[in-house]
């Protein structure tokens, strides 16, 4: 019996996950584009598609940070503790994400 329950319990957490680095990559996205936007037309030596890699990396490694804010919540320590911790580390996980995805295009 226990075979089924696992089973059953898969499906409900891998969902969840989902959510939460689906929640994470679009926080990501909407960061990025309002760096992205706010950029204008760049610089010649950036290249003519330099927005492709902030707008496809960021979101990608915002969606790691959500999937990680998700693990950390799971911990089973006082609740508030692991949303603060979950929060701080997913803010962490952007920031290097938009600092990967800007790099050799906005920063140089």
């Amino acid at each position: 019996m226990t075979h089924s329950q696992n089973l059953n319990q898969k499906p409900q957490a891998l969902s969840a996950l989902v959510k939460w680095m689906l929640f994470g990559g679009g926080i990501a996205l909407t960061t990025i584009l309002f760096f992205v936007i706010g950029a204008g037309k760049g610089r010649p030596e950036w290249g003519t598609y330099w927005i492709i890699k902030p707008l496809i990396l960021t979101p990608l490694v915002g969606a790691f940070g959500g999937a990680l804010a998700y693990r950390i919540t799971k911990l089973g320590l006082n609740r508030i503790l692991t949303i603060v911790i979950g929060v701080v580390g997913f803010l962490i996980v952007l920031w290097i994400g938009i600092v990967l995805g800007l790099n050799g295009t906005m920063w140089d």
